[in-house]
């Protein structure tokens, strides 16, 4: 019933097989979703004018080293807005290499910086490593935004799936930590719940799209041997008791994603604390489509939306 929903311009080639056997060879796992990826992205070219360079940057607390990647239009003067993208993947697969040129379209398109960080993954490195390392970006950030000729009053978190998770995530250590701030959160079908208990979790998605029982395997190994209740509030967005002083958002999800009901949710959850919230509902999306299939009219739709919203959050004409 889900495929026969699916906007047609959709309908690609099924995820990587999930078969948890592969946890016995993950890299294998990765290296074949990473080419995946950049199979998805082939048809945009790599751009000359949005350069982009690699830094390795201090970790977090003497954690090891973070690689992030600077993405920044030729045409930009001065100090400029910046994004803080993170990755997705299931918190245990993705990496900064399969998205350049999607990232020179947003940075040219919304007319910002952006670092994008190679955050560790799960399940080698569990919570709080992968968002440590989102953190340890955003402290870096702050404290050479004059050599990056980024405002720091103007930074966004912006994320995808799992990246979307983190990017919440951050939104919610930040405004604990105190130490600095994000005009923005900008989440594209997040993960932020680990009950995996909606109504929406349950559509039959398996060789379709991201699924129920990946999406449980995917937390088990970022949480590890934590129990959800115990941790900090930002380890499982969802689960945070008070969303209020958050940072303003803007959520947008595919009506076949399995993140539905949760996304809904959480954006209700921020409104009535008081954080201005948008959530936009694609028909007939599936988990990731604008990245995955981004010539699709929605995808275009939906690329078109978030640049209009990211510029408003900068104050960009």
């Amino acid at each position: 019933m889900v495929k026969e929903l699916i906007d047609p311009e959709l309908l690609v080639e099924p995820e990587v097989n999930m078969d948890f056997d592969l946890w016995a060879d993950l890299p294998t796992t990765r290296t074949l979703y990473n080419q995946m990826m950049r199979d998805r992205i082939a048809d945009i070219p790599v751009r000359e004018d949005v350069p982009f360079q690699d830094q390795d940057i201090n970790g977090l607390d003497g954690d090891p080293r973070v690689k992030v990647r600077v993405y920044r239009p030729s045409r930009l003067q001065g100090p400029a807005p910046a994004i803080l993208w993170i990755h997705g993947g299931g918190y245990f697969l993705g990496a900064i290499d399969s998205e350049t040129p999607i990232m020179q379209t947003m940075a040219d398109g919304v007319g910002c910086t952006i670092v994008s960080v190679e955050y560790r993954l799960a399940p080698e490195h569990p919570f709080p490593a992968p968002l440590n390392d989102c953190y340890a970006t955003l402290k870096w950030m702050v404290e050479n935004s004059g050599t990056l000729e980024i405002n720091p009053k103007k930074i966004a978190v912006v994320g995808i799936s799992a990246g979307g998770g983190l990017a919440a995530a951050l939104a919610l250590m930040v405004r604990e930590r105190k130490e600095y701030s994000l005009v923005y959160q900008l989440l594209f079908c997040p993960m932020l719940d680990d009950r995996n208990d909606q109504p929406s979790t349950h559509f039959e998605l398996t060789g379709i799209a991201w699924d129920r029982d990946s999406n449980r395997k995917g937390w088990d190994a970022y949480l590890g041997e934590g129990d959800p209740e115990s941790l900090p509030c930002y380890a499982v967005p969802a689960r945070a008791e008070d969303l209020s002083g958050l940072p303003p958002a803007y959520i947008g999800v595919g009506s076949l994603d399995l993140f539905l009901d949760e996304n809904i949710l959480y954006a209700r959850r921020l409104l009535e604390a008081g954080v201005p919230a948008e959530l936009h509902i694609f028909p007939g999306g599936t988990h990731a489509f604008e990245f995955k299939v981004p010539g699709a009219r929605v995808s275009k739709r939906a690329h078109t939306i978030y640049f209009d919203v990211l510029k408003h959050a900068f104050d960009i004409d």
